[in-house]
């Protein structure tokens, strides 16, 4: 095979790191294509996305790139996890036929264009909370379509609302790109995974599966009839509040993430946002 310049073959990986490479490895895909953009320091949970995209697809892309629009002032971008080399050996063993790793250099100018979070959307929980996050998703993740151009985008449930504004920007600029939700993986306990996960030490790992243990209890309530989002915020906030070091929200939006006072079967889902010591948390359910 022949390799297009700056990039090298890790067994049966492609691993490219700029932009042109990565269009003239492109060029030789046929069929279709699934794309699973990453920050890297891949856990279960990518891996279950990249699964699903083997399946689906002829072949596969992963991008690892820690993006630094989306991070805002204060937060762990600096210290964000970096395990290429594991990365690179998992993406091999998963199937992936390409691995994207470009340099902020090859991404970003100094001038750029922007894209904007929608005023509405955009600005309830994780954007009210992390004011202008969104903006920069959503400026990496249309980059990375137009490079890649890929037939099929797997996105975790866990960032729900990312995945809403992903997918109404797909729907807004008439992106070419089929996006496709794949569950939330938990580990044996029920944490949701997440690469912050490393951040807790025992105790703060003990403190944090509160979070989903009060998701859980959500859960049961709407399984018995109880469709208040009051009495359902109220139950989770006495389930979590003695563990956290600082709540960000409790809330039940709709599908649209419209804030609710009755939960809607297959219509709902329940959010929560929390600071276990200095690591901030998210996780959800899907009703």
């Amino acid at each position: 095979m022949i390799l297009p310049k700056n990039s090298q073959k890790v067994e049966a990986v492609i691993v490219v790191n700029d932009y042109k490479s990565f269009k003239e490895a492109r060029e030789k895909l046929s069929g279709s294509v699934g794309f699973v953009p990453t920050m890297g320091a891949l856990h279960e949970g990518h891996i279950g996305l990249i699964k699903r995209a083997v399946d689906e697809n002829e072949t596969v892309v992963v991008s690892i790139f820690v993006n630094p629009t989306q991070f805002l002032e204060g937060e762990d971008l600096d210290k964000y996890p970096k395990k290429d080399l594991a990365d690179i050996e998992i993406c091999k063993r998963a199937g992936v036929d390409i691995v994207f790793m470009p340099t902020i250099d090859s991404i970003y100018s100094k001038d750029e264009l922007k894209i904007e979070a929608p005023k509405i959307r955009g600005f309830i929980l994780e954007g009210a909370k992390r004011s202008g996050h969104f903006d920069g998703v959503l400026q990496i993740v249309m980059k990375l379509f137009n490079i890649v151009s890929p037939t099929n985008s797997y996105f975790g449930k866990k960032d729900a609302q990312q995945l809403a504004l992903i997918t109404q920007m797909k729907n807004d600029y008439f992106l070419d790109t089929n996006i496709v939700p794949c569950e939330i993986v938990r580990d044996s306990s029920g944490l949701a995974l997440s690469s912050r996960n490393v951040y807790l030490d025992t105790q703060e790992y003990k403190r944090a599966l509160s979070l989903s243990r009060a998701l859980k209890e959500a859960s049961l309530m709407i399984g018995n009839k109880e469709f208040s989002v009051d009495k359902i915020e109220d139950t989770m906030y006495e389930i979590v509040e003695p563990n956290i070091d600082k709540l960000d929200y409790i809330a039940v939006v709709d599908r649209e993430f419209n804030m609710v006072d009755e939960v809607e079967i297959n219509n709902t889902i329940i959010l929560v946002a929390a600071f276990i010591g200095t690591t901030r948390l998210i996780d959800n359910i899907w009703i």
